[in-house]
């Protein structure tokens, strides 16, 4: 198996309905979920020049994942099933 990073974009405020979809999806992902992760709040980034606020609306990074999946197919196809907001930014994780 191999991992993968789901990262997940856009905020909006959170209704019981988001908050169910969320848990029923976590639910139907099941032992493909290696970590589920944490909510992310409002970001900086930091580049050479300085540190910019980055706004926390539909752009914003909102979240990640860890998922264990056969290839970039399957865990593409586990993405599609989330109850996102804006999108899922997937990245295969290498090994050191």
């Amino acid at each position: 198996m191999k991992k993968f990073l789901f990262l997940y974009k856009g905020f909006e405020q959170p209704t019981p309905e988001i908050g169910a979809a969320w848990m029923a999806w976590f639910g139907d992902v099941g032992d493909a979920m290696i970590d589920p992760g944490n909510p992310l709040s409002a970001g900086i980034e930091v580049t050479r020049e300085g540190a910019t606020a980055l706004d926390f609306g539909l752009d914003a990074l909102t979240g990640y994942s860890v998922i264990a999946a056969e290839n970039i197919d399957a865990a593409l196809a586990l993405a599609k099933t989330n109850p996102m907001i804006t999108s899922v930014v997937v990245y295969e994780l290498g090994s050191m």
